[in-house]
């Protein structure tokens, strides 16, 4: 029997979305370039870029959990296209596209962080996912397709190596070793824990109530990136240290390696307080937050290494 719920990467998100189905008893399939492995589902080998390869991969589905994108110093001329081909095998199908995004498409924001603040990023990556939930809420209204977003913060959790509080960030606290952190520690962030987020994409896909819209995923209380530190190694005895990286210094740093090159444009949401509100979503959905010490402690117990590839 043909699998109805197909999972688009095999990262962080992509893997969270495998366990919230699973414990619903579902096996879903994994679909990735390289064919990963992701226990309690399923597995198929496709470059989803490619339209002839995603409409193959999901002819049967149902419901498309679209978890994959390309390396982040490629989102303006990937990105799009992936998405792009994406939408138009998921028509096909008749599928619901349960789509990941983040908070990028707001651009600065004074106050809480809400579902009605306008797309009005301009910084690249912000516009470019301002742009591409455009291109979603269009086809939705359309027809063409159904679709709904899960937005979620910077995250934490088993499997985010890459992100500002990732592997490197945790495994420098667990050792009493100084965390590297941008902007200021002190201003609040709200974080995303990882689990939080791939449940949401599938309590998403249960209520036909929010489709057409983006929504904000259920975040722990906020915090500062200093308390979340110290939080997280207080759990293993330790007193956090804290190293904040320079604009210039990240700038050296991305001639090199580009992804760190990216991030400064991103450091507005470090330099002030960062506080997503998801009461909109809570209303509707419900709140199943994971209690900070309670994600935190699965970060640190989590493996330190890197998940297969997420496009």
């Amino acid at each position: 029997m043909p699998n109805t719920h197909v999972v688009l990467g095999a990262g962080p998100v992509g893997r969270a979305v495998v366990a919230a189905l699973v414990a619903r008893g579902i096996e879903p399939t994994v679909v990735t370039c390289s064919g990963s492995v992701v226990p309690g589902a399923g597995s198929r080998r496709a470059d989803i870029r490619d339209l002839r390869q995603a409409t193959a991969a999901l002819a049967a589905a149902e419901l498309v959990f679209q978890c994959a994108q390309p390396p982040y110093h490629r989102w303006p001329d990937r990105f799009p296209a992936l998405q792009a081909a994406v939408v138009e095998a998921a028509s096909a199908a008749g599928a619901l596209l349960v789509v990941t995004e983040n908070l990028y498409g707001y651009g600065p924001v004074s106050g809480p962080i809400t579902e009605d603040l306008p797309l009005a990023a301009t910084t690249r990556k912000g516009a470019v996912r301002a742009r591409m939930w455009r291109d979603l809420e269009l086809a939705h209204h359309a027809g063409r397709l159904r679709v709904v977003a899960a937005r979620g913060s910077d995250l934490f959790g088993p499997g985010a190596v890459d992100s500002a509080v990732g592997s490197r960030f945790f495994t420098a606290l667990s050792r009493g070793r100084p965390a590297a952190v941008i902007g200021n520690p002190d201003r609040l962030h709200t974080y995303t824990y990882v689990g939080d987020l791939g449940e949401a994409m599938v309590r998403l896909s249960e209520t036909p109530r929010t489709w057409g819209s983006a929504w904000h995923v259920p975040n722990a209380p906020t915090v500062s990136t200093r308390t979340f530190a110290g939080l997280a190694a207080g759990l293993v005895g330790m007193d956090a240290r804290l190293r904040r990286i320079a604009p210039w210094q990240l700038r050296l740093l991305g001639a090199a390696v580009p992804a760190l090159r990216e991030t400064v444009e991103m450091l507005y949401e470090f330099d002030d307080d960062w506080l997503v509100d998801h009461s909109d979503y809570a209303s509707v959905v419900g709140d199943h937050a994971t209690p900070l010490d309670q994600a935190l402690a699965a970060t640190i117990a989590s493996p330190k290494r890197a998940p297969a590839a997420a496009a």
